[in-house]
């Protein structure tokens, strides 16, 4: 993970409980970063992983970490959250607004509640985090801010749903974003992985299962994160980077 990088960085990384935000949160350790793990799930309920679990890993590992409760949904939590993370690491450098809701089903039977709870959670969410946060990255002189995305924004070949059209959403959001922030010196940047990572909520959705080549590991999100996270205005900023490419992996795709 590009050594240790992010030595005396602070991170917030929203839906850290599990899937791509949890390796995210252990990768960002990994390269020497203070890492707030931000969810709602403080213990286990439908799907595995918890903030505790991921950092009880961080730990071990030798990171430090710090779980924080937070529902990006709710402007009151989301500011409780970053609060405790500026308390307890003095600031924070780097955002990773990760957390989501997937809902793939056609619009025509798609209800209401769950066309709102992807908006609510994949952009009102990102929006509330990403908020928050800027004026401590402000603060620190420069930093990086990353939204998680996915390749599904450009598939229109294959229809419409609301976790593509609020993905889509986020990635003019942070596109604008990078833009305003270039004076601050903060990057701004989308990541999406090259290929479908099986998370638990991919498995939970019914995704069903996928040839081997069609499959990315979540620690390559990870490893691309970390690279990323070390960047400001100076570097890689107002882009929408795929994992293996951003990393060379695979240039092809």
């Amino acid at each position: 993970m590009r050594g240790r990088a992010l030595v005396g960085k602070v991170a917030f990384v929203a839906g850290a409980s599990r899937g791509i935000g949890a390796a995210v949160a252990v990768g960002l350790a990994g390269a020497g970063a203070a890492v707030a793990v931000a969810a709602r799930s403080e213990s286990r309920g439908r799907l595995p992983g918890t903030i505790h679990g991921v950092v009880e890993r961080i730990h071990a590992a030798g990171g430090d970490a710090l779980a924080v409760p937070c529902d990006v949904t709710s402007e009151e939590s989301v500011e409780a959250a970053v609060a405790a993370t500026v308390a307890e690491f003095g600031g924070i450098d780097v955002l990773v607004a990760n957390a989501g809701v997937l809902w793939l089903g056609p619009v025509e039977s798609t209800p209401l509640a769950r066309w709102q709870r992807c908006l609510d959670v994949n952009l009102t969410g990102v929006f509330l985090v990403t908020r928050a946060v800027i004026p401590h990255v402000r603060a620190r002189g420069g930093g990086s801010l990353v939204a998680v995305t996915t390749t599904g924004v450009g598939m229109t070949d294959r229809g419409a749903n609301a976790y593509w059209v609020s993905k889509a959403a986020v990635e003019r959001l942070y596109l604008g974003l990078a833009a305003e922030l270039r004076g601050a010196n903060i990057a701004v940047n989308c990541l999406c992985p090259n290929r479908v990572v099986r998370t638990e909520g991919w498995v939970a959705s019914g995704g069903g299962d996928l040839p081997p080549e069609a499959v990315e590991p979540p620690e390559t999100m990870a490893a691309a994160a970390v690279l990323l996270a070390g960047q400001d205005a100076g570097g890689i900023t107002g882009t929408v980077q795929r994992s293996e490419r951003l990393l060379g992996l695979s240039p092809s795709l």
